[in-house]
């Protein structure tokens, strides 16, 4: 059973998501949608991909299509991704899932509804390393998790008029790139019990540079970093009471994990290909063969639980963006 695709947005992301499709056998392309038919038709003679819609409508009921990846930047998701699913089309809508835990729970509640898979694009819970650690962990490979590190930090400066500067369209390091070392602790450790944030902000009001330290009813701990103002190593590390896992940079794509015990330090490694977002559309595709409404690998109480978290931490900065809110009262992104 070929599972056929539409991309929705024409973007970087999108970009890579097409060309990694192709490692995945049973997936197929049949349609791509932008806002403008300009920009679809152009992504589409790219890819070679048989339809170009001309808005995100057109390409939610396309009969050719089975699902639809929401690539667009983070404000148009809940839009995007609510247009398909009340087409009742299947979709995969890159992290965050949306802005905030409301307009979350909208989108999840909408699936449920109408009975239609969704999943977020947290494609590093989807990577073969990332899911050895997680069933070395689960296998007390390293006893008991007492601490996480991690960090995530790009070179700048970027500029005023970047994404990454506009808190309307959820600008900022947080949702970038420290949604990866949230989520990194929160395979290891679960949600946590109390949260610290501190960030120097732009003068847009966004984070630019963010330390956080989480603290879990055992007692253990996690000391995440994000920030757009220099490069890091992108290097993460779990700790328990009988050993250690190191995760080389960068830490959410590892193609080798160092497993250090009591007695002996072995390296793992971890298969890799493409840019590494054909292994979540694998899972969807799986997914969506056995009829599930979500993956076990990605839930989508999970996505909540880390969104909630993005948001104390938000609140806990200062940083606001102003569509979050209105998405859920009714009002149309752009």
């Amino acid at each position: 059973m070929t599972i056929r695709w539409g991309i929705l947005a024409t973007g970087g992301i999108a970009a890579k998501f097409t060309e990694d499709l192709a490692l995945v056998p049973d997936a197929e392309i049949a349609a791509v949608g932008s806002r403008t038919a300009t920009a679809a038709e152009a992504f589409a003679r790219r890819y070679g991909i048989p339809r170009a819609h001309a808005s995100w409508t057109a390409l939610a009921t396309d009969p050719s299509v089975d699902v639809v990846y929401v690539a667009t930047p983070h404000a148009a998701h809940y839009p995007a991704a609510m247009a398909c699913i009340e087409a009742g089309k299947p979709v995969l809508v890159e992290k965050p899932f949306t802005l905030d835990v409301p307009s979350a729970r909208a989108l999840v509640a909408a699936a449920r509804d109408r009975g239609v898979f969704a999943m977020e694009a947290m494609w590093m819970r989807c990577v073969p390393g990332i899911r050895q650690l997680t069933g070395l962990l689960a296998e007390g490979a390293i006893g008991e998790v007492t601490t996480v590190r991690a960090d995530f930090g790009l070179t700048g400066p970027f500029a005023a008029t970047h994404r990454l500067r506009d808190p309307a369209l959820g600008g900022g390091a947080l949702l970038d790139l420290g949604i990866y070392p949230i989520t990194l602790a929160h395979l290891a450790l679960g949600a946590p019990e109390t949260i610290q944030a501190t960030a120097q902000l732009t003068p847009e009001g966004v984070d630019a540079n963010t330390g956080l330290l989480f603290g879990y009813p055992s007692g253990a701990l996690a000391a995440l970093t994000c920030g757009l103002m220099g490069s890091t190593g992108g290097t993460a590390a779990v700790t328990g009471t009988d050993g250690r896992i190191d995760l080389p940079g960068p830490f959410h794509r590892p193609r080798h994990l160092v497993l250090r015990q009591r007695e002996s330090v072995r390296t793992v490694a971890a298969d890799f290909a493409g840019w590494g977002y054909h292994f979540e559309a694998a899972e969807v595709n799986r997914c969506l063969r056995e009829g599930l409404l979500e993956s076990p690998l990605v839930p989508l109480a999970t996505t909540l639980e880390v969104l909630g978290v993005l948001d104390t931490v938000r609140a806990q900065l200062g940083v606001v963006y102003p569509s979050a809110s209105a998405q859920t009262a009714g009002s149309q992104w752009p």
